[in-house]
């Protein structure tokens, strides 16, 4: 056995194997695979093997394609059949609403080349008819996916793996992982077999190894604990049966039928396949409890819990109605096994936060779907520095050490099971563990009628609403019940004051000798000079996106970088590593994530100045805040009554505003002061969601949508933020792949009822050829129509070219506009006073 590997694989399951596949195969020819116990043994062998093309993720689907596509050519490669049945997927809606939500994937489906087929109640009973059809509204078919064994294609991708190198040794335990500096020395224990049990032997080996990856399924409590880091990849019970045979299912298929498609009952918490005359019945119902939060026991294997019948009798009933041939078929067998969960259901795949050469594939719910594609990109990510796709949303970071816990992501994991079927608005917002990080503030605004978002644990408002309001009953696919109060908001900034709580902004101070060369070298922008702001992006070592900054420089050595509040332990990472491998050259550089010390309200609007002079302490108010004294993107210590106050002068909505960063436990002074002098002005309190309106209107773009890991800063169509006679991280990888898309703004004469929500298929004007996709979209109250900002084709993104986008399954007009439509000349941010 070897002890001295490029990449070491822990966990034996559909993902492991097919991580070391993918190593192996872009070019890593020294890859080991270790096994607790043995291939396919952990939720691996329990899991019922289906392949669903549907997700909402643009990332994830993607993923899930590959696997698709890729399963299927295992066979050939290495002559064992993976168990593909490739039978289709049927996704059934009860509801309008349900069909909504497969509009709103199928739009994003065609960005990934994922085929769909829509299918009337008459049309699924003409070809399936022991389907009830009664209640449907319609369904959402794909052809191309199905079920497979998922012990057979795991052993497909070991023997694949094997023939391309890869050394896979099972019975041999992970317990030690040790950072040399230079890479992992892992502590490993071969297990043995003792009264059933699997225990640990005597026998120890050490194997050195430049990369690990983790892919330990149930077991990534251990892991973490072991690695010194938080993983909220707890898993939770999930329940499938198998039914004796159904009579008429049996008399269909002797007929000469083909086999059903996996029939997937949204509407009520289930899906089912056929198996040998009968049918295999899965449930996602509420109440599976989370197992393992501290980790699996020793003595639990490729065993089962117990069936609960009672918690899953609604949907076993509503089985015997959506295929009444089944209702006198019997139980045959059950399988309640733990299944490891995220609370967003995204697996944690990407870098471990603080840990060099550390990778983690952890959290897969749907692991036999993801397996496939989790292998390929995440190899592209460790061989070629970036994924050819933003995998940014799965990334393990995305979930802070700070503030999550275990009991978080017991909850949360629950919750997320059961909302496998819940209908998923963009606009959802889920109830689990919520009010964990709020600011001082938060009361108040929930007095006012606040209607929070979750953003990293934060609670945000998202738009404020009147008294007995309910959120839950507001959402839609298309413009909700909310939607009015946004509309009102953005037009108080467009037209007066708005002041919007961004607390949660990711905040960061850089300081020391080295600070001002590192961040030269870590920003593609110049710096700004003492007393100035300047927005800047820190780049992949491929030159595609990594980080969108606000610097602002307080001195020679000393930096404020402000960030997405969604991402704060992801930036403090990269940053923080950054830091490291430059501080030889550059000199001393200090670090500090200050993101919960400071309190942020952005205040916007014409009348934004008019509010401020009521309340700032100034030997001269009426030119404290003129463009004399404090001109646009500078920033001042200002006192605003009693509270010390940073004062940024920039504003994300586009309009004359100021970014306000004070102590954050003087926040609710300060909240006082601002609502009692903005009570003359009109001044009204503003959430997220009139937020991205307005900065859609002002070009201002995003990270997490138009900014990412699959996009350069020039492609996001940014020159005048790229200094390329500087030397900068990323700059000649940046230079080297041009311009292959370009991001533009477009305005688009859409449905009555209906904006984008960013996920959306772009054409040429025809409808005929796929040209780019949205990856922001809302409403404009300036132009009194619906808004998207998105990818083209160079040669789209021009002023003045018609396209057609697709919102609920029918193309609209859209144009692209020019650079900030709304205020082009930046008149009204610059406005003096």
């Amino acid at each position: 056995m070897k002890t001295q590997v490029k990449a070491l694989v822990v966990g034996g399951g559909a993902v492991g194997t097919s991580i070391a596949y993918h190593l192996a195969k872009a070019g890593w020819d020294d890859v080991m695979l270790i096994e607790r116990d043995e291939l396919t043994s952990g939720s691996t062998w329990h899991a019922a093997g289906l392949l669903p093309l549907f997700n909402m993720s643009y990332a994830t689907t993607h993923i899930h394609k590959y696997s698709v596509d890729f399963y299927k050519s295992l066979e050939e490669e290495t002559g064992l059949n993976a168990g593909f049945a490739v039978v289709g997927n049927l996704r059934m809606a009860q509801t309008q609403e349900r069909m909504d939500e497969y509009m709103l994937y199928a739009s994003t489906a065609e960005t990934c080349d994922v085929d769909y087929e829509w299918l009337s109640p008459d049309q699924i009973k003409e070809r399936w008819p022991l389907i009830e059809t009664g209640d449907l509204k319609g369904a959402i078919y794909h052809t191309e996916d199905g079920y497979i064994n998922p012990a057979d294609v795991t052993m497909a991708m070991a023997k694949g793996a094997r023939q391309r190198g890869v050394d896979i040794v099972r019975r041999l335990q992970a317990d030690e992982f040790h950072w040399t500096g230079t890479h992992w020395e892992v502590t490993c224990t071969k297990m043995v077999e003792k009264g059933g049990n699997l225990v640990p032997s005597d026998e120890q080996v050490v194997i050195t190894a430049e990369h690990v990856v983790t892919a330990s399924g149930n077991h990534a409590q251990r892991t973490a604990k072991m690695l010194g880091i938080k993983m909220p990849a707890i898993p939770v019970e999930h329940t499938f049966i198998v039914m004796d045979k159904d009579p008429e299912l049996v008399k269909w298929r002797e007929a000469g039928n083909p086999e059903h498609p996996v029939v997937r009952d949204a509407d009520n918490e289930s899906y089912a396949r056929e198996e040998r005359g009968g049918w295999i019945l899965g449930i996602y119902e509420h109440g599976a409890p989370a197992r393992f939060e501290h980790g699996v026991p020793d003595s639990f294997r490729a065993d089962l819990f117990p069936l609960d019948l009672d918690r899953i009798a609604e949907q076993y009933m509503a089985m015997a109605e959506r295929v009444p041939s089944c209702a006198e078929s019997g139980l045959k067998d059950d399988f309640n096994g733990p299944i490891c969960y995220t609370p967003d259901g995204n697996p944690l795949v990407g870098p471990a936060p603080g840990l060099r050469n550390m990778w983690l594939a952890e959290g897969f719910s749907f692991g036999i779907t993801a397996a496939g594609g989790t292998g390929y990109y995440l190899a592209q990510m460790m061989v070629d520095g970036e994924a050819e796709i933003d995998m940014a949303s799965l990334d393990p970071k995305r979930y802070s050490s700070n503030w999550m816990t275990t009991e978080f992501a017991a909850r949360k994991n629950e919750e997320c099971y059961e909302h496998v079927y819940v209908l998923h608005h963009p606009d959802e917002e889920r109830p689990a563990a919520r009010g964990l990080r709020t600011s001082p503030a938060y009361d108040r605004q929930k007095e006012r009628g606040a209607q929070f978002g979750w953003v990293n644990g934060w609670e945000r408002p998202n738009y404020y609403a009147p008294a007995g309001f309910n959120d839950a009953e507001a959402r839609s696919f298309r413009r909700g019940g909310w939607w009015q109060y946004a509309v009102e908001e953005a037009k108080a900034i467009r037209e007066g004051v708005g002041l919007v709580d961004a607390t949660a902004f990711t905040k960061h101070v850089v300081k020391g000798p080295g600070a001002t060369q590192f961040l030269d070298w870590f920003t593609c922008n110049k710096l700004p000079k003492v007393g100035r702001i300047n927005l800047t992006y820190a780049l992949t070592s491929n030159g595609t996106t990594r980080t969108e900054y606000t610097i602002v420089r307080n001195g020679e050595n000393n930096y404020y970088l402000v960030s997405a509040g969604a991402w704060t332990e992801y930036d403090a990472d990269f940053l923080r590593k950054a830091a490291e491998d430059k501080m030889e050259e550059f000199g001393y550089i200090e670090i500090q994530d200050v993101t919960t010390q400071w309190g942020v309200f952005a205040i916007a609007g014409p009348k934004s100045r008019d509010v401020l002079k009521e309340i700032i302490n100034d030997a001269d108010p009426e030119t404290a805040l003129s463009n004399k004294r404090f001109p646009w993107l500078s920033a001042r210590q200002i006192e605003l009554g009693m509270c010390p106050v940073n004062a940024i002068r920039v504003a994300y909505t586009g309009e004359l505003g100021w970014e306000l960063h004070h102590p954050i436990e003087m926040q609710n002074y300060l909240f006082d002061l601002l609502e009692k002098a903005g009570e003359k002005h009109g001044m009204k309190l503003v959430g997220a969601r009139a937020q991205n309106w307005l900065r859609l209107e002002k070009s201002y773009r995003a990270f997490g949508t138009e900014l990412g890991r699959d996009a350069t800063p020039a492609e996001a169509d940014l020159p005048r933020f790229i200094d390329l006679e500087k030397d900068f991280h990323g700059k000649d990888a940046m230079v080297e792949t041009g311009v292959r898309f370009k991001c533009c703004t477009l305005l688009i004469d859409g449905p009555a009822d209906a904006d984008p929500w960013g996920r959306e298929v772009l054409y040429t004007e025809d409808g005929v050829t796929r040209v780019g996709r949205l990856t922001s979209g809302g409403y404009s109250v300036a132009f009194e129509k619906s808004i998207g900002m998105g990818y083209v084709r160079p040669e789209d993104a021009v002023e003045g070219t018609k396209l057609k986008v697709k919102i609920l399954d029918q193309l609209w007009d859209a144009t692209v506009t020019c650079e900030s439509p709304y205020d082009p000349s930046n008149a009204t941010i610059r406005q003096n006073g």
